[in-house]
Protein backbone atom coordinates (compact mmCIF):
# COMPACT_ATOMS: atom_id res chain seq x y z
CA UNK A 1 0.00 0.00 0.00
CA UNK A 2 1.73 3.21 -1.42
CA UNK A 3 0.95 6.28 0.70
CA UNK A 4 1.31 9.71 -0.38
CA UNK A 5 3.92 12.10 1.27
CA UNK A 6 4.13 13.62 4.36
CA UNK A 7 2.81 16.81 3.93
CA UNK A 8 5.74 19.52 3.42
CA UNK A 9 5.19 22.81 4.74
CA UNK A 10 6.37 24.38 1.27
CA UNK A 11 3.58 22.63 0.11
CA UNK A 12 0.89 23.04 2.73
CA UNK A 13 1.61 26.77 3.35
CA UNK A 14 0.60 29.76 1.21
CA UNK A 15 3.58 32.22 0.49
CA UNK A 16 2.70 35.01 2.07
CA UNK A 17 2.14 32.51 5.27
CA UNK A 18 5.52 30.34 4.43
CA UNK A 19 7.70 33.87 4.46
CA UNK A 20 6.68 34.95 7.86
CA UNK A 21 7.32 31.55 9.44
CA UNK A 22 10.27 31.36 7.87
CA UNK A 23 11.55 34.94 9.50
CA UNK A 24 11.13 33.47 13.00
CA UNK A 25 13.40 30.45 11.85
CA UNK A 26 17.34 30.02 12.42
CA UNK A 27 19.48 27.17 11.46
CA UNK A 28 20.48 24.56 13.97
CA UNK A 29 22.71 21.32 13.12
CA UNK A 30 22.38 17.68 14.98
CA UNK A 31 25.60 15.59 15.25
CA UNK A 32 24.27 12.06 14.53
CA UNK A 33 23.24 10.19 17.38
CA UNK A 34 21.96 13.85 19.30
CA UNK A 35 18.69 13.24 21.08
CA UNK A 36 16.80 16.22 20.16
CA UNK A 37 14.03 15.98 22.68
CA UNK A 38 12.60 13.21 24.82
CA UNK A 39 9.04 11.59 25.36
CA UNK A 40 7.44 13.48 28.58
CA UNK A 41 9.59 16.83 27.76
CA UNK A 42 8.38 20.40 27.51
CA UNK A 43 7.51 21.22 23.90
CA UNK A 44 8.89 24.50 23.19
CA UNK A 45 10.35 24.31 19.72
CA UNK A 46 9.71 22.59 16.57
CA UNK A 47 12.23 21.59 13.24
CA UNK A 48 12.10 21.36 9.83
CA UNK A 49 14.70 18.73 8.30
CA UNK A 50 16.83 20.39 5.95
CA UNK A 51 18.81 17.63 5.29
CA UNK A 52 19.69 14.24 7.32
CA UNK A 53 17.68 11.74 9.13
CA UNK A 54 16.01 11.71 12.08
CA UNK A 55 13.40 8.71 14.39
CA UNK A 56 10.57 9.53 16.62
CA UNK A 57 10.56 6.72 19.31
CA UNK A 58 8.41 5.89 22.30
CA UNK A 59 9.55 4.67 25.83
CA UNK A 60 9.12 1.30 26.56
CA UNK A 61 9.66 0.30 30.37
CA UNK A 62 12.69 -2.09 30.52
CA UNK A 63 13.56 -1.72 26.66
CA UNK A 64 15.67 0.36 24.09
CA UNK A 65 13.28 3.39 22.63
CA UNK A 66 10.74 1.42 20.11
CA UNK A 67 11.31 3.84 16.82
CA UNK A 68 7.89 4.56 14.87
CA UNK A 69 9.07 6.42 12.22
CA UNK A 70 11.73 7.93 10.22
CA UNK A 71 11.77 11.38 8.79
CA UNK A 72 13.79 12.86 6.29
CA UNK A 73 13.96 15.92 4.42
CA UNK A 74 11.13 18.71 4.57
CA UNK A 75 9.61 16.87 7.13
CA UNK A 76 8.39 18.30 10.35
CA UNK A 77 9.77 17.01 13.54
CA UNK A 78 7.59 18.25 16.17
CA UNK A 79 3.26 18.68 16.67
CA UNK A 80 3.28 18.86 20.06
CA UNK A 81 4.23 22.14 20.62
CA UNK A 82 1.21 23.09 19.09
CA UNK A 83 -0.90 21.52 21.32
CA UNK A 84 -1.91 21.70 25.18
CA UNK A 85 -0.34 20.96 27.26
CA UNK A 86 2.82 21.49 24.98
CA UNK A 87 4.45 18.24 26.30
CA UNK A 88 6.66 15.88 24.05
CA UNK A 89 4.61 12.61 23.02
CA UNK A 90 7.09 10.97 21.70
CA UNK A 91 11.12 11.26 21.38
CA UNK A 92 13.48 11.83 18.67
CA UNK A 93 17.16 11.14 17.56
CA UNK A 94 19.47 11.96 14.83
CA UNK A 95 20.52 9.14 12.93
CA UNK A 96 22.59 10.99 10.22
CA UNK A 97 23.99 14.47 11.04
CA UNK A 98 20.75 16.89 10.55
CA UNK A 99 20.42 20.05 9.82
CA UNK A 100 17.31 21.76 10.47
CA UNK A 101 15.41 24.91 10.46
CA UNK A 102 14.04 25.54 14.43
CA UNK A 103 11.37 27.52 15.55
CA UNK A 104 10.44 28.95 18.49
CA UNK A 105 7.31 27.63 19.29
CA UNK A 106 5.82 30.36 21.52
CA UNK A 107 6.70 32.69 19.10
CA UNK A 108 4.86 31.01 16.56
CA UNK A 109 2.11 30.12 18.49
CA UNK A 110 1.46 34.46 19.29
CA UNK A 111 2.03 34.91 15.04
CA UNK A 112 -0.67 32.28 14.41
CA UNK A 113 -2.90 34.25 17.06
CA UNK A 114 -2.27 37.67 15.76
CA UNK A 115 -3.05 35.91 12.20
CA UNK A 116 -6.11 33.88 12.54
CA UNK A 117 -5.45 32.62 8.44
CA UNK A 118 -1.84 31.99 9.08
CA UNK A 119 -2.89 30.22 12.68
CA UNK A 120 -5.48 28.14 10.33
CA UNK A 121 -2.82 27.48 7.71
CA UNK A 122 -0.22 26.15 10.07
CA UNK A 123 -3.32 24.30 12.45
CA UNK A 124 -4.02 22.66 9.22
CA UNK A 125 -0.31 21.80 8.01
CA UNK A 126 0.10 20.27 11.41
CA UNK A 127 -3.00 18.09 11.26
CA UNK A 128 -2.27 16.97 8.02
CA UNK A 129 1.22 15.86 9.07
CA UNK A 130 -0.43 14.13 12.32
CA UNK A 131 -3.22 12.31 10.07
CA UNK A 132 -0.49 10.97 7.18
CA UNK A 133 1.35 9.62 10.72
CA UNK A 134 -1.45 8.11 11.99
CA UNK A 135 -2.15 6.40 8.79
CA UNK A 136 1.23 5.28 8.12
CA UNK A 137 1.44 4.04 11.92
CA UNK A 138 -2.02 2.18 11.55
CA UNK A 139 -0.25 0.53 8.34
CA UNK A 140 2.74 -0.54 9.73
CA UNK A 141 0.37 -2.27 12.62
CA UNK A 142 -1.42 -3.97 10.72
CA UNK A 143 1.72 -4.90 9.09
CA UNK A 144 3.17 -6.66 12.22
CA UNK A 145 -0.26 -7.73 13.69
CA UNK A 146 -3.34 -8.73 11.00
CA UNK A 147 -3.68 -11.87 9.61
CA UNK A 148 -1.98 -12.45 6.21
CA UNK A 149 -4.58 -10.83 3.73
CA UNK A 150 -6.43 -9.64 6.57
CA UNK A 151 -6.40 -6.09 4.96
CA UNK A 152 -7.68 -7.10 1.19
CA UNK A 153 -11.67 -6.90 1.91
CA UNK A 154 -13.24 -8.90 -0.55
CA UNK A 155 -16.47 -7.72 -0.39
Amino acid sequence: MNTPPTPSMLRALPLEHRQRLMRLAHEVAFPQGTRIFQEGGRADRFWIIRTGTVELDMHVPGRRPAVIESLGHNELIGWSWLFSPHVWHLGAVATSPVRAYEFDATAVRSLCQDDPALGNSVARWVGDVLAHRLRSARTRLLDLYAPYGAGTGTG
